[in-house]
């Protein structure tokens, strides 16, 4: 079953590659991804539309019934029931298979294409569904210079990344189609995130950390009531816990914020991918520490997040935000250059009391005085810290930063946090390191045991914490292994007095040698 998969997976790779390769040189990067994407977006929702009308239909006695064969003017009258199951409608005509028939002889496809996206987005108007669909095909612009000067050039573009996507082998979607439309998903993020330079890792967290996260956010739990990322991105993160415990077990859904518009985009599109239904997530886009959305949805028993490091916010320059419940209780708000402490108080505010939060975070947070060290001293002293995890450097697209996770908890059973060094933990892969199946499971273990391990693992009690001024950095708690070759110091002198002994033989025959050539030259 895994060499299928995984020859289906290759399959998958190799087609976007090709379609990749096809547009090189007009369409780069992240706006190649945003054209991939969204296309794949409209063929998923489809057939996705497709098959649960099929599946009504066939189930009420039309055995030979197919959607993409109805007529128009017939499917309408199902629209307000359509939307109302799913959250959007297609016309017959609409749909990305039957666009596709006639797009290399459509001279007028990029206008075509454009109202699809429109009626596809205005289908959701004035329903529950409204604010999941609204801009989701924002980034697909299909009239962009991108796509060549010309209108004919960029129809013809527009051809081949619609067979390009039409030939993709993604199975039937309910069988497989989620888990194929989701590995594309995940391929091309990692594809463009290894190229973009910097802004790769804000977009986009490695899956292996995605999985490290909720596996420690998670653990020991089958179900639970919601989860959250306050600085979602594309979704990774949230998808992860699906992933990991269930769609199902996670009772009342899936909820994000994201402040780039885009981002925002691509995690809304993502959870469709995956196959969470709008009724299931609730995605907005907004400045978290500023204008947080979902006050009233939290608290959450399971956060998980990878913010922007470092960046800049509002801090005391709004005299309200030390006011804000969420910031408050700490007496200080996080640096006007440095937000991390900002979105760990926002996490822990609204984390549940029997939740857990695992959140990734730049390593001088564990150490920098100031604001930053009340912040700590807040979290210590009221016994909100459970783990820190040093990770290994250069797991992340763009950024060799070698970071840290942090664990809260609001109802500990000890007054003690543990530090792990996992410093170790990887193998590398090409100009990256990796997470293996065995690191993570060796991660999560330690912290599950919550023993000491020299080198490893160090339990710390809350004294200790104190006496090194609140640092919570893991190297001042767990001893690095000293892998250096050990000496001998007796053997080693031993050795050099047995050398000198030799050199001085050594020289005495040369000596010898040198007095004999002397006398017969005489």
């Amino acid at each position: 079953m895994n060499n299928i998969k995984e020859q289906q997976r290759e399959e998958l790779h190799k087609a976007i590659w090709n379609i990749a390769n096809g547009l090189r040189g007009s369409v780069d990067g992240w706006d190649f991804k945003q054209y991939v994407l969204g296309m794949m977006f409209y063929r998923y929702i489809s057939e996705h539309l497709t098959n649960y009308i099929n599946k009504q239909q066939r189930g009420a006695g039309e055995d030979n019934f197919d959607y993409a064969n109805f007529s128009d003017e017939e499917a309408i009258a199902a629209k307000s029931e359509i939307v109302s199951a799913i959250g959007y409608f297609i016309l017959p005509s609409q749909l990305f298979c039957n666009i596709r028939k006639n797009a290399a002889q459509d001279e007028n496809l990029n206008e075509t294409l454009e109202g699809v996206f429109k009626a596809i987005e205005n289908s959701a108007n004035g329903t529950r569904s409204e604010e999941d669909f609204k801009g989701l095909f924002d980034d697909l612009d299909v009239n962009s210079k991108k796509l060549g000067n010309s209108v004919s050039q960029r129809n013809e573009r527009l051809v081949k990344l619609i067979d390009g996507i039409g030939d993709m082998r993604l199975g039937n979607y309910e069988d497989n189609t989620i888990d194929a439309f989701g590995d594309a998903y995940e391929y091309l993020m990692g594809m463009y995130a290894g190229n973009a330079g910097k802004s790769g890792g804000e977009y986009f967290t490695p899956q292996e950390v995605s999985e490290l996260l909720t596996r420690l956010a998670t653990l020991g739990k089958t179900e639970v009531n919601k989860v959250y990322d306050p600085a979602c991105g594309s979704g990774s993160l949230l998808l992860k816990s699906a992933k990991i415990l269930g769609k199902e077990n996670i009772r009342k859904g899936f909820y994000g914020q994201e402040i780039n518009l885009t981002t925002y985009n691509l995690c809304r599109i993502n959870m469709f991918l995956h196959g969470i239904n709008f009724n299931r997530f609730d995605i907005k886009n907004d400045d978290t520490l500023i204008h947080p959305i979902h006050e009233d949805d939290e608290p959450f028993e399971v956060i998980v997040s990878n913010p922007p490091y470092s960046i800049k916010w509002k801090g005391d320059d709004d005299p309200t935000l030390i006011n804000d419940p969420r910031f408050s209780p700490a007496g200080v708000l996080a640096p006007k250059s440095k937000a991390d402490m900002a979105f760990i108080m926002h996490s822990l505010s609204w984390l549940a009391t029997n939740g857990v939060a695992s959140i990734v975070c730049f390593p001088g947070i564990m150490y920098r005085g100031g604001a930053e060290k009340k912040i700590r001293k807040y979290l210590i002293d009221n016994n909100f810290i459970d783990c820190i995890i040093q990770l290994p450097g250069n797991l992340f697209f763009g950024t060799s930063i070698a970071t840290c996770i942090m664990v809260l908890k609001k109802s500990k059973k000890d007054n003690n946090v543990l530090f792990i060094d996992a410093s170790r933990e990887f193998i590398k892969v090409t100009n990256n390191n990796k997470l293996t199946e065995e690191n993570i499971a060796n991660i999560v273990k330690a912290f599950e045991d919550r023993e000491t391990v020299k080198h490893f693992t160090y339990l710390a009690k809350h004294d200790e914490i104190e006496e090194n001024e609140y640092n919570l950095s893991v190297s001042t708690y767990v001893e690095p292994e000293d892998t250096r070759e050990k000496i001998d110091i007796k053997k080693l002198n031993a050795d050099i007095k047995e050398i000198v002994a030799r050199e001085d033989v050594l020289r005495k025959e040369i000596d010898k040698i040198v007095a004999e050539i002397k006398a017969d030259n005489e």
